[in-house]
């Protein structure tokens, strides 16, 4: 998730509690995606840890002030009952799930 937050963007990558700040949301953006690169491939490099540990370090809890902008942004509202409109922040930037697979 990257959003606004008085002059500066931040980024947060949430399953890994990595936050990366800055100027421009797509330097951030960009600078968020090499600091999970770069967690996942230093875990990978974890030998002789039970699946428990690593486990710990890919799926950590999320600061509370994080998940509670991420159910903001990602929450739906229905005018009519029937169709779900995306909530507009207009201090996110980008909000969503990355595909990581190829890591």
């Amino acid at each position: 998730m990257i959003y606004k937050e008085g002059d500066t963007w931040v980024g947060v990558a949430l399953e890994f509690n990595i936050v990366v700040t800055g100027e421009e949301a797509r330097l951030v953006e960009l600078e968020l995606q090499e600091a999970v690169i770069g967690y996942l491939e230093s875990t990978k490099k974890l030998k002789g840890f039970r699946t428990n540990q690593v486990n710990s370090l890919l799926n950590q809890k999320t600061d509370d002030e994080y998940e509670t902008k991420w159910i903001k942004a990602t929450r739906t509202f229905s005018s009519t009952g029937n169709k779900p409109v995306v909530s507009p922040l207009s201090d996110v930037y980008k909000a969503g799930i990355a595909n990581l697979a190829n890591v």
